[in-house]
C-alpha cells in the first residue's frame, strides 16, 4: 500500500512541528529530505510554491501548509488530545503574522539591507515576554501538557533563541525558556531531528516515523 510522500528540510521549524505531529500519531510516511537550494523537481511539481513541508497523499491531493498537515496527522490519531486544545490559536497566529516577520529580519539580517536587526529583535522580544508571562505558572500553554500550540509555535521560538544564545539566556524569561528547554529534550522532538540525506529520484523511501 502506497504511503503518504512528506517532502521536509530538517532545520526549517514549519517542517519541524509538521513531522512533530506526524510522530506523536504514529502515522507512517515516506520522508524525503529537500535541499532547498536545489529543490528536486518532483516537489516543485505538486506544489509550485516550493515551499517546505509537502504531504502528497496516496490519492493525490496534496497539502502544502504545516498547520494543516498537523490538523491532518491529529484527524487520524491523537493519542495526547492535542487537539482539546484550542485556546492557543491566537497565538499560533501571532506568532506567524507578529513574531515571524520580525525573526526573519532578525535571524537573517544580510537578507534585509537596511533594516535594523536590533530593534526587530526588541519587536519579537515583546511576544517573547507575553509567552513567558502565560508559561510562568504552568507547564504548557494551554496548561500544564503539551498541545497543539506548543508544537506550533515551539520551533519558531527554538529559531529565536539559537540566534544569539547568549544573550537570550541572559534574559529574565524563566517560565518561556523553562518550556523552551522541556521541548528541546522531549523525545518527541529528538526524534524527529534525525539527520538524513538529500533525497533524490530513485533512492530507496525512507519511513517516517522509524521503527
Amino acid at each position: 500500500m502506497a504511503l503518504p510522500v512528506l517532502y521536509s528540510f530538517r532545520r526549517c521549524p514549519y517542517a519541524m512541528r509538521a513531522r512533530m505531529a506526524i510522530a506523536i500519531c504514529g502515522i507512517r510516511v515516506e520522508i524525503r529530505e529537500v535541499v532547498l537550494r536545489d529543490k528536486p523537481p518532483e516537489m516543485i511539481a505538486v506544489s509550485p510554491k516550493a515551499t517546505v513541508p509537502v504531504l502528497l497523499l496516496p490519492d493525490g491531493a496534496v497539502i502544502d501548509e504545516s498547520l494543516d498537515i498537523m490538523y491532518w496527522a491529529l484527524g487520524l490519531e491523537d493519542p495526547e488530545d492535542w487537539l482539546a486544545c484550542s485556546n492557543g490559536e491566537a497565538l499560533i497566529l501571532a506568532t506567524e503574522t507578529q513574531f515571524k516577520p520580525h525573526l526573519d529580519r532578525y535571524k537573517y539580517a544580510s537578507h534585509y539591507p537596511g533594516e535594523d536587526a536590533r530593534q526587530h529583535r526588541g519587536q519579537a522580544l515583546l511576544f517573547v515576554e507575553k509567552l513567558d508571562k502565560i508559561l510562568r505558572d504552568r507547564n504548557c500553554i494551554c496548561g500544564n501538557r503539551r498541545g497543539f500550540a506548543d508544537v506550533a509555535i515551539f520551533p519558531f521560538i527554538r529559531q529565536f533563541a539559537n540566534t544569539d544564545r547568549d544573550w537570550f539566556d541572559r534574559l529574565d524569561l524563566a517560565g518561556l525558556q523553562g518550556w523552551l528547554g522541556r521541548q528541546l529534550e522531549s523525545s518527541l522532538f529528538l526524534s524527529v531531528m534525525v539527520k538524513r540525506k538529500p533525497w533524490a529520484a530513485g533512492d530507496e523511501p525512507v519511513i517516517f516515523p522509524a521503527g
